[in-house]
């Protein structure tokens, strides 16, 4: 198997550092690829950056229109959030819509991403719960599906219950193939992740960012879905995100997000393009580095999106006195 190119480089001082690995396709719905580099072919766990994918489940199960989701709701699905206040209130309502409450959700609890909500906690001495996980907007719509099917909520992280054979099925709609058992591991909030081309994962994007080669419910969900997390954007990460500030920028023209161990996907949907990427060795900088310059040379940003586009495309490495000791730019 060959390397994959190095895309990324981190100096320090004059000198280079580090180099960073990955690959990154950008496509069409019927897969015509517009720009690649390195092995697209090559199967990688898509972690948070396919939520989008996973909460089209609320379609197919008919959760959606039981409940009357908002879009508020479902950009919270699609959402790593930083544990600020507004997320925590907006998952809470989210589980109280369906008539569930935080101890249904099977996520665990990690403290907020967020340093200031971080803070808060400790300066109230409280500990983190299940609400300030990241993932747990994800998993309220994952309850929804179950409230939906009339099946038991328990254990709805395992890869055989009827939530992950929905969201399962949902994924492999969009992106066109199968997700094998044999490429299947646990994330980090307990739910299956499956691995699959970084091709079909932009070609899926593409879809859902034009309908082109899906059912018509699935297409006019999906939709739906990108608009909510594009209107909402503090929703799906938070204050000072590279998703957050690049979906406020492009006013709904972009949808992305973000998934741990180097992952980006997302979609130029005004020009009905999928985008997916992986940095090999799981650098999260470094994979936020090369989306911000994918997306400045495909994405026709103007000049407030280039400026912002621009903070994150070579990103300044400072120490612990914040003295500027180097950078993460484009190799």
């Amino acid at each position: 198997m060959d390397a994959n190119p190095i895309l990324i480089e981190q100096t320090r001082g004059n000198f280079v550092e580090n180099r960073h690995r990955g690959a990154f396709v950008l496509s069409d719905a019927e897969g015509n690829v517009i720009a690649a580099a390195g092995d697209i072919s090559r199967p990688v766990f898509p972690r948070s950056a396919i939520k989008s994918m996973q909460a089209l489940a609320m379609v197919t199960s008919g959760a959606i229109n039981r409940f009357g989701l908002s879009d508020e709701e479902l950009a919270l699905a699609c959402a790593s959030h930083h544990g600020e206040d507004v997320h925590v209130e907006g998952v809470t309502h989210f589980l109280g819509h369906i008539g569930l409450a935080a101890g249904d959700l099977e996520c665990g609890a990690h403290q907020p991403s967020n340093g200031k909500a971080r803070e808060a906690l400790r300066a109230h001495g409280l500990e983190p719960s299940q609400l300030h996980n990241n993932c747990s907007g994800k998993h309220s719509g994952m309850l929804s599906v179950a409230r939906a099917l009339g099946v038991d909520t328990h254990d709805y992280v395992t890869r055989g219950h009827p939530v992950q054979v929905a969201v399962r099925k949902a994924v492999e709609t969009v992106i066109g193939e199968p997700l094998s058992e044999d490429r299947c591991g646990t994330d980090g909030c307990s739910i299956p992740t499956w691995a699959a081309p970084l091709s079909a994962f932009a070609r899926g994007f593409a879809r859902m960012a034009t309908g082109i080669g899906l059912p018509e419910d699935i297409g006019g969900a999906a939709s739906r879905i990108f608009d909510a997390a594009t209107t909402h954007p503090l929703l799906v990460a938070g204050s000072g995100h590279l998703d957050t500030l690049v979906m406020e920028a492009f006013g709904g023209r972009v949808m992305q997000k973000g998934g741990a161990e180097g992952v980006q996907c997302g979609a130029i949907r005004d020009k009905g393009w999928g985008y997916a990427l992986k940095i090999d060795d799981g650098n999260m900088l470094a994979s936020q580095t090369l989306v911000a310059n994918l997306l400045l040379r495909f994405a026709d940003p103007d000049a407030g999106q280039r400026a912002v586009l621009e903070k994150f495309a070579r990103q300044l490495v400072r120490n612990v006195r914040g003295f500027e000791v180097g950078e993460m730019r484009a190799a």
